[in-house]
């Protein structure tokens, strides 16, 4: 079978190229799906959608969100589209479609782009969604930010809030806890003895989890149509998402640490038991999806069970009030 010749990375910058070659290299990158009526080319998409769409936005900033060295392009894209559609996950919805936005320097590679827009496509295409368009822009020395912002259809069902949770509920999680965050205390070198940690299986995954962070987009859906009443991308920390809902809800989630003991394991094999806990916890970039369902029949298959709701408006853990700890943009 003949293979097709891969062409060599551009080698150009921004500047050398400008906006209408740059372009007109990237559109053929993308996949129409049948939400598109009209793609990239004219002043906006158009799109067929249902009769109530779900909208989401969130960025991405060099050296505050990745570090070059750290994450390559395709790992940039494959990390924006998780954390926005894990928040139209979080709402009970079915994504449909992406709009993206560059601002970048200059002298930025044409080469990073153009990865970055087939990571962005491909991750579009696993999903079977849209990538519809968006905007370029300019920026100063060495300024580079990526932004996306998804659309998601609710297909008839309503929406799950965070405020929807009441005593009585179980409370469940679908995904891993405390891997992003490990790997980001990996990457940072800032755990164990001299700053290093023995190479292992779980180190690897944590380091590859922040990098490109998977979550369970799919069980949305599946918790809304299970009769999930409340939802959250956990994407800022357990503890600080869990209060979050609880705030919301008027209620108090009491969570149980020995249903989360396996994360502790595994987070303790990447970073040591010091931290282990601290990443289970409050670590951020996650993107599991945290929700509560009325009984333990309605729990889907694909989510665990590590606590229940009660009355009260706090965040308990083995009956101990549990702090709001985690990322905060402003304060670290």
């Amino acid at each position: 079978m003949d293979s097709h010749p891969v062409s060599p990375p551009d080698p150009r910058t921004l500047h050398e190229v400008g906006e209408d070659e740059l372009l007109a290299s990237l559109f053929p990158m993308l996949r129409a799906t049948a939400v598109q009526v009209l793609g990239p080319g004219d002043d906006a998409a158009v799109l067929a959608t249902g009769a109530r769409t779900v909208a989401t936005t969130d960025a991405m900033v060099l050296g505050r969100d990745w570090r070059d060295d750290w994450s390559s392009a395709t790992d940039v894209g494959v990390k924006i589209v998780t954390q926005n559609l894990a928040d139209i996950a979080a709402m009970g919805a079915r994504p449909t479609a992406l709009l993206a936005t560059l601002i970048a320097d200059g002298q930025t590679p044409v080469a990073w782009v153009s990865e970055l827009t087939e990571s962005l496509a491909a991750e579009s295409a696993a999903y079977e969604i849209s990538l519809v368009g968006g905007d370029l822009s300019s920026a100063g020395p060495g300024a580079r930010v990526v932004s996306l912002t998804a659309l998601g259809d609710l297909d008839g069902r309503e929406p799950v809030r965070r405020g929807g949770a009441r005593p009585g509920d179980l409370i469940a999680v679908a995904g891993t806890l405390g891997r992003s965050h490990a790997g980001l205390l990996l990457l940072q070198g800032g755990v164990g003895e001299g700053g290093r940690m023995p190479p292992s299986d779980q180190a690897a995954e944590a380091i590859a989890h922040h990098r490109a962070p998977r979550a369970p987009i799919e069980q949305g859906v599946v918790a809304a149509d299970a009769g999930a009443t409340s939802m959250i991308d956990i994407s800022d920390g357990l503890a600080r998402d869990a209060h979050r809902v609880a705030r919301a809800s008027g209620v108090c989630f009491e969570i149980l640490r020995d249903t989360m003991e396996l994360d502790a394991l595994h987070a303790a094999a990447a970073v040591g038991w010091d931290r282990a806990w601290d990443c289970v916890l409050s670590g951020g970039e996650e993107h599991s999806l945290l929700a509560t369902f009325p009984t333990r029949r309605d729990v889907p298959t694909g989510w665990r069970i590590i606590g229940m709701v009660t009355d009260g408006e706090r965040v308990l853990l083995d009956g101990e009030p549990l702090a709001p700890r985690g990322w905060d943009h402003f304060g670290g």
